[in-house]
């Protein structure tokens, strides 16, 4: 048995019932921002085209190497939230949105548009943030029923994913509508507007007891107090930072949910690319589906994805996190290969379509709030983002799959197959060589929370 991650004690601060709906629901909304400003880009992309008279090709170059300045970026944010704290990790994230909405608005070329788009790997990293400081709060929350259900609470917040893929192609629709079809440097410039308005809202929330603690033992070290230092951590059991916090996530207990869950990740992301962010392509070249139809898929998809979210939520309270998605990917990949092996009858693909994004999408609220378990609170933002960074490596390394299988003359279908349904069924069986979280056996006085097992037994 590995020693647990960071538990609960009787010397940390206890958090309101109202203070985690609060930030549960302020988490909600940040993210919303965060995805509608990172959707926005994609949506944009073709008018940003058309305004600099790029090529197509070239305008997928500055594609992927936004996705490459984005994975930067967001490595940068985990180290960041465990020196700064939870709550001016999520102030930033936000902030840094509302910064590249706007300076997305004033771009001039390729290169200002690449470094300007770089930062909204601060937004794509909220959902890390959010993991690591609500696992915090719903480790110590009086409200036992968010307590007994952390992990569906959480995938409500999750579900802010399609909440703001959907705000985007509203709002793009309504300032089309309005200003032309040019307008994309007032639809950035507008859409900074919420997210500094969520960032001020960050501010009023408080930091996690977990961070409080950390950072009060610090300070006592700096001021020489090592006697108190030594007490207040022992009363907290708090986990002293002896490394930086890459290297902590690479050693030890850590290593091998570091390694496991990145491929996890990694391997995921050739399902994400193949049928989520080129599913449009998947339907019309590989199974024929008429462009008028693959339409409804932009607002199917995403409330496949809300009751995705919430199921698998449910499911890893219930079953267990990391069983439930392995399950769910595993499925998955199954549905999608049979989408793509069954008969081209419109019915029979939509419904194959939708069930496989409900099991590809659906474990994401799981992960993310599994894999902030996976560490202690010292590293937890760090481990998080590094692991979720690694969805950037996997959407270019099969874009550049996919591009090399159909330029080999083979078949759409065929490529989506081999690298998608494949990658879904890989990271299925990855994952399962991560440790799992339990619950630990409650002390004295003090509620359960989070334990490490040293095996992988299921």
């Amino acid at each position: 048995m590995s020693q647990p991650t960071t538990p609960p004690t009787a010397g940390l601060r206890r958090v309101t019932g109202k203070e985690t709906r609060r930030a549960s629901g302020i988490a909600f909304f940040a993210w919303t921002i965060a995805v509608y400003d990172f959707i926005l880009f994609g949506t944009l992309l073709p008018r940003i085209e058309e305004s600099f008279g790029w090529t197509t090709s070239h305008a997928l170059l500055v594609s992927t190497l936004v996705s490459v300045g984005t994975a930067i970026v967001v490595l940068l944010v985990g180290p960041m939230v465990d020196k700064l704290g939870r709550r001016k990790g999520m102030i930033i994230s936000v902030g840094g949105t509302a910064a590249s909405s706007a300076a997305t608005a004033a771009t001039f070329g390729a290169t200002s548009l690449i470094g300007v788009r770089a930062i909204s790997g601060l937004g794509l990293a909220e959902q890390s943030v959010n993991a690591t400081y609500l696992n915090e709060l719903y480790e110590l929350t009086e409200d036992e029923k968010i307590k007994k259900r952390r992990g569906f609470v959480y995938s409500m917040v999750q579900t802010g994913w399609p909440a703001g893929a959907l705000l985007a192609a509203g709002f793009v629709a309504v300032v089309t509508a309005i200003f032309g079809a040019d307008s994309w440097r007032i639809a950035f410039l507008l859409a900074t507007v919420p997210a500094v308005i969520v960032a001020l809202v960050c501010r009023t929330l408080k930091e996690s007891p977990q961070f409080e603690a950390q950072h009060a033992v610090k300070q006592l070290r700096k001021a020489g107090k090592h006697e108190e230092a030594e007490a207040l951590a022992a009363a907290t059991a708090t986990v002293e930072q002896t490394s930086a916090p890459f290297k902590r996530i690479f050693t030890g207990k850590h290593l091998r949910n570091t390694v496991v869950l990145s491929l996890a990740w990694l391997f995921n992301w050739f399902a994400i690319q193949t049928f989520s962010v080129l599913g449009t392509t998947v339907l019309e070249k590989g199974k024929g589906i008429d462009a008028s139809s693959t339409l409804i898929l932009v607002v199917l998809s995403n409330l496949v994805a809300v009751a995705g979210y919430l199921a698998h939520g449910w499911a890893g309270d219930r079953f267990g996190r990391r069983n439930t998605i392995a399950v769910g990917w595993l499925l998955s990949g199954l549905f999608f290969g049979a989408m793509l092996l069954g008969p081209s009858d419109q019915i029979f693909v939509l419904v194959t379509y939708m069930m496989g994004l409900f099991f590809l999408l659906g474990p994401y609220a799981a992960i993310m709030f599994f894999q902030a378990e996976c560490f202690d609170t010292d590293c937890r933002a760090t481990g998080s983002a590094f692991i979720g960074a690694m969805s950037q490596p996997g959407a270019i390394i099969s874009g550049f799959i996919l591009t090399g299988l159909t330029a080999a003359s083979i078949g759409y279908s065929t490529a989506a197959l081999w690298v998608g349904a494949l990658g879904a069924i890989a990271s299925a069986v990855i994952v399962l060589g991560a440790r799992k979280v339990v619950d630990a056996p409650p002390q004295a006085g003090v509620p359960a929370g989070p334990t490490t097992t040293a095996g992988a037994q299921a």
